[in-house]
């Protein structure tokens, strides 16, 4: 769903266990088959992301420490790697 935007079905009506599901993804028994390209479940999300143009606030040398102002991608904690 997120990788695709899709929009998910109904979420009463009947719909139990399907509201996130993609819904049909072939045709009956002229092409009896999935199409390339097909939008379907996948990975998403791992990769490498650079941000440019984001401001260096301050340096505190005792607690190696860099203080940068901006939105910097990836998760809390996670690992940055800081280039020229």
């Amino acid at each position: 769903m997120k990788r695709h935007g899709f929009g998910g079905g109904p979420k009463t009506h009947g719909q139990r266990e399907h509201p996130r599901s993609p819904g049909s993804i072939g045709q009956a028994s002229d092409p009896s088959r999935v199409f390339k390209g097909m939008k379907m479940a996948g990975q998403y999300g791992n990769k490498k992301v650079s941000t440019r143009n984001l401001e260096i606030v301050s340096i505190n040398k005792d607690t190696n420490q860099l203080l940068i102002k901006g939105a910097i991608p990836g998760p809390n904690n996670g690992i940055i790697f800081i280039s020229k």
